[in-house]
């Protein structure tokens, strides 16, 4: 009878300490892969991933998709690329220079003008609310169906903004969150010595072992681990990945924490980590877009091609695919806003970019009309793209993962994928 009050109360203490999120995810963000590592399903090259997201919607007749001719031209001019018959933006010259490894997908069209729903269905594939699921982000797939459950380091990173998780597939996948590149991961270092450190470590495994033991629940062997992944993160060599500051390459890369934070996907990849995001912001541009646009422009521009040219030197960028994306596009007219005219809200026709991952480079995928307004040839959804980068990745986009409930969800559905015509 003591017995099964004990397991009750505990129980109910499990259950308080869930409610007041004390075995959810960290403050980073990131709990360690648990699961074996999933098999790969797919043929593709790429080892690693790389998202350059720009947050806000950028403009796709300023960037990839000028329009010269068309009544919302605007004030760019665009110029001739490394890649034959390919032009983009005065403002993108370094990357014109390497538009060699590059694809333009000129023909994304997607159904969200919203931002939230919008970023959330561009991450996922999945609109939001769609079957009362939350639905894990490509970062989170890639973690869990090519990462390594052995690793100290990571298989999801996001840097620079807090980007979509890991949904159903649970705390496993989350992404280490890092704010500012420049500062890393905080308290990597200890202020003890090596066998103090490892006594404390030993102290708290038992004063754990009759808890965990004796519960034996997923929430607190999620916390249990949090620890000793933790642990192995702090002693591991690979740590170093995550200090820019010794960075030989730093100056390539331009200044600001995107430029920073790019670096660090870069260092990251380097050794080993499957997934990486880094946000740009500042893209919602109603307002005030040239000049803005313009800004935006050189430190994508430097970031970007410095990024691209470091892996081919290393030899790398073959096995790293490098998207460049936002949420949508931005209308193809100049709105009436007064002094500072800008862009609105366009998911209807609009554009995104890829470098390496083992693609041929120098293509164009798809087409809009003079004004780029409408997409006239290869419209892509954000499934088709997103089943694309999983098999680039080596995934199988049609396998399915289970919710908690036992229900089967495809990783991307109803998708046609254009990988064939970039590889």
């Amino acid at each position: 009878m003591f017995s099964e009050k004990l397991t009750e109360k505990t129980r109910r203490d499990m259950m308080k300490l869930a409610a007041a999120g004390v075995f959810t995810t960290t403050a980073s963000g990131w709990l360690p892969v648990l699961a074996k590592a999933a098999p790969n399903g797919g043929t593709g090259k790429a080892k690693s991933c790389i998202v350059l997201y720009m947050d806000g919607g950028p403009s796709h007749k300023d960037t990839w998709d000028l329009k010269p001719e068309s009544k919302g031209a605007g004030e760019f001019k665009p110029i001739k690329t490394a890649a034959s018959g390919i032009e983009i933006s005065e403002h993108l010259p370094k990357v014109a220079g390497v538009m060699n490894h590059g694809t333009i997908v000129r023909g994304m069209s997607t159904p969200e003008g919203a931002h939230p729903r919008a970023k959330y269905y561009l991450h996922t594939g999945y609109r939001e609310g769609q079957g009362g699921v939350i639905y894990p982000s490509i970062g989170s797939i890639v973690a869990q169906q090519t990462g390594k459950t052995d690793a100290a380091m990571p298989n999801y990173v996001a840097i620079g903004g807090r980007s979509y998780g890991s949904g159903f597939l649970g705390p496993k996948y989350q992404p280490l969150l890092i704010t500012d590149a420049a500062r890393g991961v905080e308290d990597l270092k200890t202020a003890v010595s090596a066998a103090q450190f490892g006594n404390r470590v030993g102290l708290l495994e038992q004063m754990e072992k009759a808890f965990h033991g004796e519960l034996g629940a997923d929430p607190a062997n999620d916390h249990k681990t949090t620890y000793e992944r933790a642990v192995k993160l702090m002693q591991s060599k690979e740590a170093k990945a995550f200090d820019i500051a010794g960075d030989p390459n730093k100056s390539k890369y331009g200044t600001g924490k995107f430029a920073e934070g790019v670096l660090m996907a870069r260092r990251l990849v380097e050794v080993g980590v499957p997934f990486v995001e880094v946000a740009l912001g500042g893209w919602d541009t109603h307002q005030n877009n040239f000049a803005r646009v313009k800004d935006l422009s050189g430190q994508v521009d430097a970031a970007l091609s410095a990024l691209v040219t470091d892996l081919k030197e290393r030899g790398l960028l073959d096995s790293t695919l490098i998207v460049w994306m936002g949420e949508f596009g931005r209308t193809p007219n100049i709105n009436n806003r007064g002094a500072n005219p800008g862009r609105d809200h366009y998911p209807r026709a609009w554009s995104l970019a890829m470098f390496g991952g083992g693609t041929k480079g120098g293509q164009v995928v798809g087409k809009t009309d003079k004004e780029g307004a409408t997409v006239t040839e290869r419209v892509t959804s954000g499934q088709d793209f997103l089943a694309t980068v999983c098999e680039l990745m080596g995934i199988d986009h049609t396998k399915k993962n289970e919710t908690p409930s036992g229900r089967p969800i495809q990783i991307v559905e109803k998708a046609k994928p254009f990988t064939k015509d970039i590889v």
